[in-house]
């Protein structure tokens, strides 16, 4: 059995496919998702990365084969929904982390640093949260 996973933004649906499991943050915590999970409303923590592990599909998909059978998303927020093995991804900004531009991400990281005044790590701007997240669901340092 597999969980069938959306990632949606306003006015797009950025992936789906089916997957074995699926690890988010929420604003309660981190939370692991496999088939059978009982239903779940969460708030997606700002700047977090969603992982989808095993996903299925054509193995030729760039998406899928680009990070060695794992799926990444950056969001800036919004909210996760589980039901009957659905997971549905609902955020307000998103991108997969095979389509992330590192240099824009670490260009936007900066310049949210520097229009803040070099905040603490719990007064970052969404901005640098969200650059941030870009980042790492890329596979690199942030």
């Amino acid at each position: 059995m597999t969980l069938h996973v959306e990632v949606v933004v306003a006015d797009r649906e950025l992936w789906a496919g089916d997957a074995g499991m699926v690890i988010a943050k929420t604003l309660d915590g981190d939370i692991g998702l496999l088939t059978g999970h009982p239903p779940v409303l969460g708030i997606l923590a700002e700047g977090s990365v969603v992982r989808i592990l095993d996903p299925g599909g054509d193995a030729s998909d760039a998406t899928v084969a680009a990070a060695g059978g794992e799926v990444t998303a950056a969001v800036s927020g919004g909210f996760l929904s589980v039901s009957d093995d659905r997971v549905s991804i609902l955020a307000v900004e998103a991108q997969l982390g095979a389509e992330v531009d590192k240099s824009a991400a670490r260009s936007d990281l900066e310049s949210a640093l520097t229009e803040a005044g070099s905040p603490s790590p719990a007064e970052e701007p969404s901005e640098a949260r969200y650059a941030r997240a870009q980042l790492r669901a890329a596979g690199e340092q942030a």
